[in-house]
């Protein structure tokens, strides 16, 4: 081994930040001497219980083992890929031949001398092939902690002065592992950190003035009782109801009354994220991973770890993806796109549906498996018509936030409007109550409430059975259009407004965020 080029590979690691990078630049500096056959460096992670590895009848322990990082070397056999990190030695459990005995006594070890027909090797046809006359193995320790193994095969005699050398230049590079890791750890950190900034700074701009649970009837006491008994454990939670009966308020007092109410609670309304951007959207991706993948990006599950994920409109999730969210929720841990590397993390699951989930098993347009995994713990949210003895409550609730987002003096509801407001049916329930509520402080004058609803659906008659057979069935694409001509026209009535009480979202009984996204998944243009 030419041991002169190692002080200056040693100033090449110090400057590098990549892991990846500074591996390939260990081994392959160590090539530079032509008598090295083969260098190799293996890096100590989680076990994966790998079935196809050599080695698994002998791995007492399969949470940790050496894993081949990087690879590098020089041969004259054609054909012969020596950086390839997927042969048969990929893996070696800690305490397991050569290898894993430096791993886990920190010892280093030289052998030289090497004839080929040794015990101990384990592919005597390529040590004589190569010519290879030493073998040494260096542990790469960190503040008394074994990171790896670098080894190296040499087609000379290694003397203790070149084994000392490397024993040197692993120390440094084991210096340089360990700032790698930290740059890499600093940079996730920061990734996240401004990833939930972001979502944060969304759901403030989007907040509708609703943080409590509001009424007294038996309907809304059974889901708070439900919330408390399930709120301090891990358990999934499925919320079910009509649109607009407050689902996602229903999640927050579940989070907020968790052990896990220190952390953030990420929402991601599934119904608005286009099926290609899945992966993406739910667990992250890496530089270049796809074109416009400009850099690393951290999913909404990495952004919930130790924390809650709300999965709203979890009906909405196409079914070849529904395996992929299954796997992630069984094995907890998620791959970004375009990265091999598996990264463990603890959510806490709430999802949330205005679909009868078990129908859609039944159809065959949901996965009963992940049906069952995410109703451990169900609970229906009322409608409004079911608790109505709640809706004066509300309606002052809604009253006094929306007077104070405006800066006006609260108007004043009447009796004879709360019992007006009592005898609705309310079929967009919450959500639609709370928007008409604040059209009318909008238009109050003098302080006077004006408030004229709709009439109430319980006048309408049912449909007949003749009249439901003759109604023409839509195909997703014609409710695709429908939908699509639906928020045209509120865009056009409102100048290209979203937010606010007198824009598109409002009018359209939709959170601004959710219309916002649809916005963009239909290709319209605000103007």
């Amino acid at each position: 081994m030419k041991v002169s080029t190692l002080p200056r590979h040693m100033v090449e690691m110090a400057q590098s930040r990549s892991l990846p990078e500074l591996l390939r630049a260990i081994v392959t500096g160590i090539c530079d001497c032509s008598f090295i056959g083969l260098a190799r460096i293996w890096l100590v992670q989680g076990g994966d219980v790998c079935a196809t590895c050599r080695f698994r009848e002998e791995c007492l322990d399969q949470t940790r083992c050496l894993h081949l990082a990087a690879s590098a070397g020089n041969s004259d056999e054609p054909g012969v890929d020596l950086t390839r990190l997927s042969g048969s030695y990929r893996r070696f459990p800690i305490g397991v031949r050569k290898i894993g005995r430096v791993a886990a006594s920190g010892e280093p070890l030289l052998l030289t001398d090497i004839r080929g027909d040794e015990e101990w090797i384990a592919d005597p046809e390529w040590i004589r092939r190569a010519k290879i006359r030493s073998f040494a193995a260096q542990p790469l320790v960190y503040r008394g902690e074994v990171l790896g193994v670098l080894a190296i095969f040499d087609r000379t005699e290694l003397d203790q002065e070149e084994f000392d050398w490397l024993r040197i230049f692993a120390d440094h590079a084991a210096v340089s592992i360990a700032n790698a890791n930290a740059y890499e750890e600093i940079a996730y950190l920061k990734e996240r950190l401004e990833e939930e900034n972001s979502y944060l700074r969304e759901e403030v701009s989007a907040a509708r003035g609703v943080g409590d649970l509001v009424g007294e009837s038996a309907a809304l006491r059974k889901v708070q009782q439900q919330i408390e008994l399930v709120a301090p454990t891990d358990a999934t939670v499925l919320i079910t109801g009509e649109s607009g009966t407050g689902k996602e308020l229903v999640a927050r007092a579940i989070h907020s009354r968790s052990r896990r109410a220190d952390r953030p609670m990420i929402t991601v309304n599934c119904g608005a994220v286009p099926e290609p951007l899945f992966e993406s959207e739910f667990f992250g991706h890496v530089k270049g991973a796809f074109t416009g993948a400009l850099r690393d990006k951290a999913g909404r599950f990495e952004l919930a770890d130790h924390g809650t994920l709300f999965l709203d409109e979890i009906g909405e999730v196409p079914l070849p993806m529904q395996a992929k969210l299954l796997r992630v929720l069984q094995e907890q841990e998620v791959e970004r796109v375009g990265d091999s590397r598996p990264r463990k993390i603890n959510v806490r699951i709430v999802a949330a549906t205005n679909r009868d989930l078990k129908a859609e098993v039944e159809a065959g347009r949901f996965r009963q498996d992940l049906f069952y995994r995410l109703s451990v713990f169900p609970i229906e949210n009322p409608p409004l018509r079911d608790r109505r003895e709640d809706i004066p409550r509300l309606a002052e609730h809604f009253l006094r936030t929306a007077a104070k987002r405006m800066n006006r003096k609260p108007p004043k509801l009447t009796q004879a409007t709360a019992r007006q407001l009592s005898a609705h049916d309310w079929p967009g329930n919450v959500r639609e109550l709370q928007n008409a509520i604040e059209r009318a402080v909008i238009l109050a004058r003098d302080g006077t409430l004006h408030f004229d609803p709709p009439a109430s659906t319980r006048s309408l008659p049912p449909p007949t059975r003749q009249n439901a057979v003759d109604a023409p069935i839509l195909t997703r694409q014609e409710l695709k259009e429908r939908e699509r001509e639906s928020i045209a026209d509120a865009l056009a009535r409102t100048g290209g407004k979203v937010f606010g009480p007198d824009g598109a979202a409002a009018l359209l009984g939709m959170r601004p965020t959710t219309l916002a996204s649809r916005i963009k998944a239909l290709g319209l243009n605000r103007k």
